[in-house]
């Protein structure tokens, strides 16, 4: 009894020496709590929508009215008068809007004088989930629409809504590549660069690197480059598996240009990975730490980045904190390139914000990282 009293004993004390694990096994439930709550809320709210009117008539005006009460209402939609028809397709097709919706001039005449009337919808169907929300709320705001008048026609039809997805018919399942293909690259990143230096510091041989001439730009630089070659190859396996899987054949979709624009958001994705995890992770030096911190990461990294749920719907405090998640951008980039053909000028600010969030934290990482015992 006293020889397990002693291991029982020996092993709450290594435990109770590693408080950031105890801190993090307390805290990270909390967080998967707020974090998968308010990312899976079951509505959507403030979906974008473009609103275009050639009509000026007065049931044009009531379309807009009814759009603008469920904008006041439920919140399912955020409405933005737009003058130009290219602008509104063009922010479309840069994930700016979620749908456009155009109201054909002569439409309150139609409706007065036929009974019916058509109204265009032009929906993002690389999100499938947002697509039919937005359709179900444009039938019911054109619901009470021809309400209040008696058409010149016996039979009125009332108002139809002539529905255009923009892109080629994209399944569910087929929408989660960005996110699927993100994930690989969080594990590589995990796995890779700052996990070797932890692992040399559990296991006593990174004394070796202090007796080199090594400086931490020489160490830090060194790992992250072929974490990045690594990273890169098992993303773009994991990229190619997962579009046969749902039956997305790229080679018939992806043009050369949209192959490199590809490699190139995974590449950068990666590099703001690695920096981030030299920054929380460089200086741990048991690997039970990178374990815990890594699911924990995975989590709040993952779920707020769009992959699975639209950031418009996300309460407040969750999309400032998705603005600022380089998974959000590679995502949003990753998405337009596979799904939408955009070219690496519709993503530029993606590119810009994974590029400066990738030199901030390499730069970072270097400077705090530990060349000493």
């Amino acid at each position: 009894m006293r020889r397990l009293i002693a291991i029982i004993e020996r092993d709450l004390r290594k435990f109770l020496r590693n408080p950031l694990v105890m801190v993090v096994s307390i805290v990270m439930p909390i967080i998967y709590l707020l974090i998968l709550g308010n990312s899976f809320l079951g509505e959507l709210k403030h979906l974008p929508v473009a609103i275009i009117d050639r009509d000026g008539g007065s049931f044009a005006e009531r379309v807009i009215e009814n759009l603008e009460a469920i904008e006041r209402g439920p919140s399912t939609i955020a409405t933005y008068r737009v003058s130009s028809e290219g602008e509104a397709m063009r922010g479309l097709k840069e994930g700016l809007f979620k749908a456009v919706v155009i109201i054909p001039q002569g439409f309150s005449k139609h409706l007065v004088k036929r009974g019916s009337a058509e109204v265009g919808l032009f929906v993002d169907n690389t999100d499938v989930v947002s697509a039919n929300t937005l359709k179900t709320a444009l039938l019911s705001a054109l619901g009470s629409t021809a309400e209040g008048f008696i058409a010149v026609r016996e039979r009125a039809e009332g108002v139809r809504v002539r529905t255009i997805e923009v892109h080629p018919k994209i399944d569910y399942d087929q929408t989660l590549i960005p996110g699927v293909v993100i994930m690989a690259i969080f594990l590589g990143a995990l796995t890779t660069g700052v996990f070797n230096i932890v692992m040399d510091r559990f296991l006593g041989t990174d004394e070796s690197l202090l007796l080199t001439p090594l400086t931490r730009t020489d160490i830090v630089g060194g790992l992250v480059i072929s974490g990045l070659v690594i990273t890169t190859v098992l993303a773009l396996v994991v990229l190619v598996l997962s579009s046969l899987i749902s039956g997305i054949y790229l080679w018939n979709t992806l043009s050369p240009s949209g192959f490199v624009g590809v490699v190139f958001i995974v590449m950068l994705s990666t590099l703001s990975l690695q920096g981030l995890l030299f920054i929380i992770l460089g200086r741990a030096d048991h690997p039970r730490v990178v374990g815990v911190l890594g699911g924990f990461l995975n989590v709040i990294l993952f779920f707020p980045s769009g992959a699975v749920y639209p950031v418009e719907s996300f309460p407040y405090l969750l999309r400032l904190f998705a603005w600022v998640n380089p998974e959000t951008y590679s995502v949003h980039a990753l998405k337009a390139v596979l799904f939408k053909g955009a070219g690496l000028g519709a993503i530029k600010g993606d590119i810009l914000f994974l590029s400066v969030f990738a030199l901030f934290t390499i730069a970072v990482a270097i400077a705090t990282f530990k060349r000493e015992l």
